[in-house]
């Protein structure tokens, strides 16, 4: 959306930083409508109609990207028109993955003309006829009046339509939650899931705790999962009003989990693991309003942009400073932000409108970055930050994900306890299929059986990829589990090895990076020490440089994948890359 239609949603009041709007790199003419495809015959008279007509200075235009959303009225339609629009409804659902937005009220030169009072009110009523054919719902996300040369007001709307996929139980988003320690990720959590406001002493975030000694200090030592739901209206669906998981699956259409993450700096391999191996969709960094960026907040927002997280700023605790400190803060992520390392857009959201606009911009581009202020205690713009979690749409897109689902079953293992915490990288699994899992420490895999699946504590009977559940396997030993495993088709041959070669950048080392050095590799759901066994081309690296280096585990072999994405560190050394080779050891053999 660009900024004249910002601003008449009253998003480009001064709140979005940086400079200019926001492009989406497609080809535009001077009005913003994208040429189409076309005989020369058509592009020569269109060349002849833009020389010729001169749009009026009070006619605001839609950018060409969202051009696949908008329709100036339906009114009445014929049946053949009817069913078109219902067919064309179910395509952007099916693209969109259960969601779609419909702007009403747009020609499609994406000129905003607006519709009377009577148009609007029989235009929503057919979209509501043709989201009752298809079996979506419908939710008016805002309505705003035209700026035109016209006596009677006009309007245009924003409608957000939604439809659970027939082979899902609703649509799932995972965000990350990051932040230094004491900046209030965990109480946070606490007010969306639970449905309560905090106390000031940190109430709200004693049922996200899994240790005693988390209790005692009030510090998340351990990654901790959360579900807010929203039906299929928008509205919330939380603990406060279900007893249980069960109970908010069935209830919601849309589920955010969330990946309550550590903050404290000795917690780092968590936080590191919980980034690399449960592929979040989204990343939340959590920033104190009273203390700014400080401990390991600039660790965690280079680590959610080495790995390529889309990430997202909350300032929280609001309710302890005056303005002027709030203020101060913003201006201080908005200066680490614009760096040149980061290349940020910030954009405060301090409305509704600003809400939407943040979500749909943020799915877009990359580059911007929504910015959020409030509080946990006073519940200051709560309902902002649950307006846009219900808005914002997944990343990926039916083609991508269809393509994964018709791959060979692949599973990381993640948390070996009772039942098996897995993340599902392709393929579809079903109760009773029959797997391998490994490797383990002499490179073997076992056979076993898919007991019973569980997503978000709910029973489930089919897992497609993409998607995190927990496995019950049965008589399986789960002393032979550890993480870092996977689970694979018998018919994939899974390569292991115990070296690798890998293109990476030394992000920070204090001396030298050479041969015999060891550093803690991490690669998805791998996380074991490794040691340099060659540096290609140069004797050593310094900060800054690049090369291609060979790398061997000194505990177990791994199963690791060419173009996999790497993570090194060692006290302050950091680096990324990807694999670029495997070396593989003896042939694949289950046991």
């Amino acid at each position: 959306m660009d900024a004249r239609v910002s601003e008449l949603f009253g998003s480009g009041n001064g709140h979005s930083s940086g400079s200019g709007g926001v492009s989406s790199g497609k080809p535009a003419n001077g009005y913003g409508v994208a040429p189409k495809k076309s005989s020369a015959k058509n592009k020569k008279a269109k060349a002849r109609l833009s020389r010729n007509f001169k749009p009026s200075n009070n006619t605001p235009y839609l950018p060409p990207e969202v051009r696949l959303k908008i329709r100036l009225k339906l009114v009445n339609p014929t049946q053949y028109r009817f069913e078109h629009l219902a067919t064309q409804m179910k395509w952007r659902l099916q693209e969109g993955r259960g969601e779609a937005v419909y702007q009403i009220g747009v020609e499609d030169n994406g000129m905003l003309v607006g519709l009377s009072e009577e148009e609007m009110r029989a235009s929503l009523k057919t979209l509501h006829r043709l989201a009752e054919k298809v079996g979506a719902d419908i939710t008016i996300l805002r309505e705003r009046e035209v700026d035109c040369d016209s006596d009677v007001p006009r309007k245009i709307a924003e409608v957000l339509i939604r439809k659970v996929p027939d082979d899902q139980q609703f649509l799932d988003l995972r965000v990350a939650v990051l932040g230094n320690v004491d900046s209030g990720k965990s109480t946070l959590l606490g007010v969306l899931t639970q449905g309560e406001l905090d106390n000031g002493r940190g109430r709200a975030r004693l049922n996200l705790f899994r240790h005693l000694h988390e209790i005692q200090t009030g510090r998340t030592s351990s990654i901790s999962f959360e579900i807010l739901g929203f039906n299929s209206k928008g509205e919330v669906v939380n603990y406060s009003e279900s007893r249980t998981a069960e109970e908010i699956c069935e209830s919601a259409s849309k589920m955010i989990t969330f990946i309550d993450l550590a903050g404290h700096h000795k917690y780092l391999k968590t936080t590191i693991f919980g980034l690399t191996s449960y592929c979040p969709d989204f990343a939340m960094l959590v920033v104190s309003a009273n203390t700014g960026i400080a401990g390991t907040t600039r660790e965690h927002l280079g680590l959610a942009m080495a790995l390529k997280v889309p990430i997202f700023i909350v300032i929280s605790k609001v309710d302890l400073c005056t303005r002027a400190t709030v203020e101060r803060t913003v201006r201080q992520l908005e200066r680490v932000l614009k760096q040149p390392g980061c290349n940020k857009v910030p954009m405060v959201v301090s409305s509704t409108d600003d809400a939407v606009t943040a979500a749909q911009q943020f799915a877009q581009s990359p580059s911007i970055t929504p910015i959020f202020t409030l509080s946990s205690v006073s519940g200051e713009s709560l309902d902002l930050l649950k307006v846009f979690f219900n808005i914002i749409p997944p990343l990926s897109n039916s083609k991508e994900q269809e393509e994964l689902m018709q791959q060979l079953t692949e599973f990381q293992v993640k948390i070996p306890l009772t039942r098996y915490s897995l993340w599902s990288y392709s393929g579809i699994c079903r109760e009773g299929d029959h797997l391998v899992v490994g490797p383990t420490d002499s490179g073997q895999f076992h056979q076993l059986t898919v007991g019973s699946i569980q997503r978000n504590r709910s029973a489930c009977r089919v897992l497609r990829a993409g998607q995190a559940a927990t496995l019950a396997l049965g008589n399986f030993d789960r002393s032979l589990l550890r993480k870092g495993m996977v689970m694979v088709s018998p018919e994939m041959d899974p390569t292991i090895c115990w070296m690798f070669e890998a293109e990476i950048v030394l992000l920070f080392h204090a001396k030298t990076f050479h041969k015999g050095f060891q550093v803690t590799v991490h690669i998805g759901n791998v996380r074991q020490t490794a040691t340099v066994e060659a540096v290609y081309g140069k004797e050593e690296l310094r900060t800054g440089e690049k090369a291609v280096v060979l790398f061997k585990f000194i505990k177990h072999p791994e199963y690791l994948k060419v173009g996999a994405k790497i993570l090194f560190r060692e006290g302050v050394t950091k680096g990324i890359g990807h694999v670029t080779k495997l070396l593989p050891i003896v042939e694949y053999q289950p046991s």
